[in-house]
């Protein structure tokens, strides 16, 4: 009988190993990042593939999504004067119900994320640009309209910064703006009509406001 506990238990043992962490593609920084601090998600950054990244994204989506908005603006190193080249950003955000839909079984954050999301590297002047379409509150209308935002500069690791939001959004109140972090400066958006296209331009200064940067 105890030979018999011993290996149940040495099989329970072993089981119990083989589970105890989710696979390591699906796993958050193991330790809080050194530039930000910690970051759930911020890993997703890296899941463009094996595409070559350029200055300029579509996200999915945008053609048949109403209203179609561009983000664009210029990411600038710490001293806010020198164009930051080089620097990875990834956005994501909801559908027009509100809803982190569309994702795939590819990775987690796919599944979380949902299907929009992109990613764009910033060119020599350090502008950015994104082709999207304006998402949705949450369901409930409690929360913002809002873009998420992760940077990777070259000289750092990813670090989140303030999402997107919308100076016309009704729920953008004083005392939201107030509790805003400003983590890279301000992401508050005006947007702007240009034929068929709402535009909203924010620049990024690498490092400001951000937790553990030390210049």
């Amino acid at each position: 009988m105890s030979q018999l506990l011993a290996s149940s238990l040495l099989l329970l043992f072993v089981l119990t190993s083989c589970h105890a962490q989710p696979p390591a593609a699906e796993e958050s920084s193991a330790s809080p990042s050194t530039v930000g601090g910690p970051c759930e998600g911020c890993e997703a950054l890296f899941e463009y593939g094996d595409r070559e990244l350029s200055a300029i994204d579509t996200l999915p989506g945008f053609q048949e999504n109403e209203p179609k908005i561009v983000l664009t603006g210029t990411v600038f190193e710490p001293d806010g004067i020198t164009p930051a080249a080089g620097t990875i950003l990834y956005i994501y955000h909801t559908d027009r119900e509100g809803l982190y839909s569309g994702g795939t079984n590819s990775s987690i954050w796919s599944r979380r994320h949902g299907r929009y999301r992109g990613w764009a590297k910033t060119d020599e002047a350090g502008r950015y640009t994104f082709y999207t379409f304006r998402p949705a509150p949450y369901p409930g209308g409690q929360e913002v309209e809002h873009i998420h935002l992760t940077v990777k500069p070259p000289q750092t690791n990813e670090y989140y910064i303030d999402e997107f939001v919308f100076d016309d959004d009704p729920l953008l109140t004083p005392s939201r703006r107030e509790r805003l972090k400003n983590r890279g400066g301000s992401g508050i958006l005006q947007l702007t009509k240009e034929g068929l296209l709402w535009n909203g331009e924010r620049d990024i200064v690498l490092g400001l406001n951000v937790p553990g940067y030390a210049p």
